[in-house]
């Protein structure tokens, strides 16, 4: 079945900030009412009241967001991965449903701009599948064969206009949001703008990703288990980048939890090495924790199944500074050594001044517990179901988000907490993104396997960094 298309895609910023605008006010004025309106409720019902109004009114908003295509779509889907510690629950439930499969363009207008970019002779030695492979908010990929070689290639071409759209937009969401009032705008959510806005300008940027993507195929060049595609600079522009066609099955594919139990643990072993090179080694993360990333490629023994890593625009550079603390908050829940862990919690600026000691300890159980995936099962045993008879983690069986989440619902962290920086949210999603998915393919392994290699780089000097940051927040008087 044919996709639907349109002709063009909206990046002029008036009928964009007005089409918000608009949105903005009806929303705001929609919810000014209804909770205007709640207060008739009786008073032990006025709560859940008030949070069904702004879920409905959140909702609504949102499918005006849906409508506009381009970088207003990333932003609410950014703001939804990452603003659920500044943005109401109900708002960023909303903005989850914003899909990142959308209307593609039409063929004519993608010819266009192809031509523009590429010019008539570049363009005449690929023969390109005017049908998208898929259409995202910023743009949509193409299939294409170079003619004199068969060459399999894919084009990811942005949509005309939509970099220079960003700033506009990101003026006009920031308005939607404060017309709808629907969202306190603090500090705290300034800041993650500006990130969201970085982030942005990273996606767009396919010079970029192009040298990301060259960097990552060298790093792993040496590793079997990994494909990445290669770059055709010929075929590549500033908005425009062409890679080899990789093929292979998605991790959620019903065919993955056919394959043997030792093939689904060798992948399950790679990806998390995978993350423990990024986080401890290579101080590079994609931190875009989404499966269609990945693909799987069924080699025809189990030693040649390979991971096929695409999309390369996420990934961030973080220094030492940055990662240090935060590498050494692992190292303090991995060692159980709370002493460890808290240290590094003040170096992240996660810490509201002086929390209470129950708090702390608190906070250090739900972090030990957090990573009882990556433990020595013999040292600190986790919950008998989620172990086998050779002591392998039973990722397919663990409730552990779920334990995590009943934990800290127990405790009143949120008084004692500031909001995490984001460099610890990109960690946390990192981590979270690799226990997924051995969750999904229901992997056995033991992680501390996998984390014993890595946990010692850059040791020394995350101790010292550590230490000099807790030195100037804690001065010694006298």
């Amino acid at each position: 079945m044919a996709r639907k298309t349109v002709k063009r895609v909206k990046t002029g910023a008036f009928e964009r900030r007005f089409s918000m605008a608009r949105a903005g006010l009806m929303a705001g004025a929609r919810y000014a009412t209804l909770s205007a309106g709640a207060w008739l409720t009786p008073r032990d019902q006025r709560e859940a009241r008030r949070k069904e109004i702004l879920s409905g009114q959140a909702q609504e908003l949102v499918r005006e967001l849906g409508k506009l295509k381009g970088s207003v779509v990333k932003i609410g889907q950014m703001m939804a991965l990452f603003g659920e510690h500044f943005l109401p629950d109900e708002v960023t439930a909303a903005l989850h449903t914003l899909e990142n499969s959308t209307t593609a363009l039409e063929w004519p207008a993608i010819e266009r701009q192809l031509r523009k970019e590429l010019g008539d002779m570049k363009l005449a030695e690929l023969e390109i599948d005017p049908e998208p492979l898929g259409a995202a908010s910023l743009g949509q990929v193409h299939r294409a064969v170079r003619k004199s070689d068969g060459r399999e290639l894919v084009l990811k071409i942005q949509y005309p206009g939509v970099a220079d759209a960003i700033d506009s937009d990101m003026r006009a969401v920031v308005q939607l949001l404060k017309l709808s009032r629907m969202v306190p705008v603090t500090e705290q959510f300034n800041l993650w703008l500006d990130e969201v806005r970085a982030m942005l300008g990273r996606e767009v940027d396919y010079d970029l990703e192009a040298y990301t993507t060259r960097h990552f195929r060298k790093l792993l060049a040496d590793d079997p288990r990994f494909v990445v595609p290669e770059v055709f600079g010929a075929y590549s522009t500033h908005t425009i980048l062409c890679l080899s066609y990789e093929h292979g099955i998605n991790v959620s594919d019903p065919a993955v939890l056919e394959l043997s139990q030792p093939r689904r643990n060798f992948i399950g072993r790679a990806i998390m090495e995978l993350c423990c090179h990024e986080v401890f080694e290579w101080n590079k993360m994609q931190t875009d924790p989404n499966f269609g990333n990945y693909l799987l490629r069924v080699g025809e023994k189990p030693e040649e199944d390979q991971i096929v890593l695409l999309d390369f625009g996420a990934i961030r550079d973080f220094d030492d500074e940055i990662l240090g603390p935060g590498r050494e908050m692992i190292r303090g829940a991995w060692h159980h050594d709370k002493a460890r862990l808290i240290r590094a919690l003040h170096a992240l600026d996660f810490l509201a001044g002086s929390a209470p000691e129950r708090v702390l300890e608190d906070f250090s159980r739900l972090c030990f517990e957090a990573i009882e995936v990556l433990q020595d099962p013999e040292r600190f045993p986790p919950p008998a179901h989620v172990l086998n008879e050779q002591g392998e983690y039973l990722w397919g069986n663990s409730d552990l988000p779920s334990r995590i989440m009943a934990r800290a619902g127990r405790n009143a962290f949120s008084v004692h907490f500031d909001v995490p920086p984001k460099e610890f949210i990109f960690l946390a999603r990192k981590l979270l993104g690799a226990y997924t998915f051995l969750h999904v393919i229901e992997a056995e392994v033991r992680g501390d396997t996998i984390l014993r290699p890595f946990i010692g780089m850059h040791e020394e000097e995350d101790l010292a960094l550590v230490d000099r940051k807790y030195t100037e927040k804690h001065p010694v008087n006298g």
